[in-house]
């Protein structure tokens, strides 16, 4: 097995395979310290990060400038080094299965470059026991070489909240797991080197996997019971967010809110748990309820605001409403798992003509994953209602008059605030106003 101190010396390389929202900041964060092959499978964002680009905006260009790493579509690169690190998404399909393609063939590709004596490292989120039953078998098939005896493997599953700057790779504390001992000393040597918040060893990789998987599932079941709470205070007539207020003056409640779960990590994680579950004969009945009412809010969202303007008097077909907002949250461009999708399908369904503004998206994925035209702000308006379906900051220091000049000057604003960021002093006279 590779030394930590070869690795430290610059005698074998490290790489990183994905360069996403995880893999690329993990690799700026190595490349200060050991020898750094940044791998993709797409020349496009390689081309991207080699010009200094970074369309995530997870790393800071001066940065991504200073990183010394060697970005390549090349496979074939990854045979010069000794600690692979993969860093490739794990979705769902269509049904809420897990889509094991990208971690299955990132598995494949590694594979096919691993030289003796390497050590592979899996940061996706996957069910306990994915990497030693999947990942391992595919890893010795391509490579004609033993787990155990010619490579070694781990995990150390990833931590990033895409847009925190606050809690960032250095500052959370690194889960590490290898297939044995001395494997194991090996990554909390190499993360130690990055993460200054401290390392954790967990006995084992099926540990370490159990405790990324349910890490999402917990907050996703937190923000269910909110979103259910919604659901009866809106019945109740009553403002979700001042009851919130009011019990969060207790020290022992958690300040959670309700909204729309999307991206790549709590709204996808606990099904990855759940299959595995029912894979063994057990089917979960808490976690999937909680799915269920969070899959379900961009549809209430969109109904309440049929039933809006129909209160309001207004003729429902051809209505035009504004979404201010299609990233899965505020103030990053990703686009991953995006609930906001499920509330414009539902608009369209009553034919209402929606126009979609979001200045961090970008158009041609937009259109790509969703088939949605993302509009320029100057397009919303003689509306009908206006969803503020995303906090993007753009968006919470929006004027008076600006609001105003977003709808038809015979009709009185219509405004469907999801997180409540408009205050009260920037509506609109006669403004109907709601928020989850």
């Amino acid at each position: 097995m590779i030394s930590f101190e070869a690795l430290r010396a610059r005698h074998a390389p490290v790489a990183v395979v994905g360069l996403g929202y995880v893999g690329l900041p993990l690799a700026v964060a190595l490349s200060h310290h050991f020898q750094v092959i940044g791998f993709d499978i797409s020349a496009a964002r390689i081309a991207e990060l080699c010009s200094g680009q970074d369309t995530t905006r997870e790393v800071l260009p001066a940065d991504l400038t200073a990183a010394q790493i060697d970005y390549t579509n090349d496979s074939a690169e990854l045979a010069k080094a000794k600690l692979i690190i993969i860093a490739v998404p794990t979705p769902i399909d269509a049904n809420r299965k897990p889509d094991l393609g990208p971690v299955t063939s990132a598995s494949r590709t590694v594979g096919q470059q691993l030289s003796e004596g390497a050590v592979v490292v899996y940061e996706s989120t996957v069910y306990p026991g994915l990497t030693e039953d999947i990942c391992v078998p595919l890893l010795e098939q391509e490579s004609g070489l033993r787990q155990g005896q010619d490579f070694w493997v781990g995990y150390s599953p990833e931590r990033i909240n895409p847009g925190d700057r606050v809690h960032t790779l250095e500052s959370i504390v690194k889960i590490v797991a290898g297939s044995d001992a001395p494997a194991t000393d090996l990554l909390a040597q190499v993360y130690g080197a990055v993460v200054k918040a401290g390392i954790h060893r967990a006995p084992s990789i099926k540990v370490a996997e159990a405790a990324k998987v349910i890490e999402n599932t917990q907050r996703d079941l937190n923000i269910a019971l909110m979103n259910e709470l919604a659901l009866i205070f809106d019945r109740l007539g009553i403002a979700t967010q001042d009851v919130l207020q009011a019990a969060g003056t207790k020290w022992n409640f958690l300040p959670f809110s309700p909204g729309l779960v999307g991206g790549h990590c709590i709204g996808v994680d606990p099904y990855y748990l759940t299959f595995k579950a029912e894979s063994l004969g057990y089917h979960p009945q808490v976690i999937l309820a909680g799915r269920r009412i969070n899959d379900g809010m961009g549809k209430y969202i969109a109904e309440k605001t049929i039933k809006t303007l129909i209160a309001a008097g207004d003729v429902v077909k051809g209505a035009r409403v504004g979404l201010l907002g299609l990233t899965f949250k505020e103030n990053v461009p990703d686009l991953r798992n995006s609930k906001i999708v499920d509330i414009i399908s539902e608009l369209h369904e009553y034919q209402v003509q929606t126009l979609v503004h979001d200045p961090l998206a970008h158009p041609a994925e937009a259109m790509h994953e969703y088939g949605v035209s993302l509009r320029p702000m100057t397009d919303l308006h003689d509306l009908d209602a206006l969803i503020i379906a995303v906090a993007h900051n753009a968006f919470t220091h929006l004027t008076k008059d600006q609001l105003q000049a977003m709808f038809k000057t015979t009709h009185a604003p219509i405004i469907m605030d999801v997180k409540g960021v408009v205050p009260a002093h920037v509506l609109p006279p006669q403004t109907t106003y709601w928020r989850l």
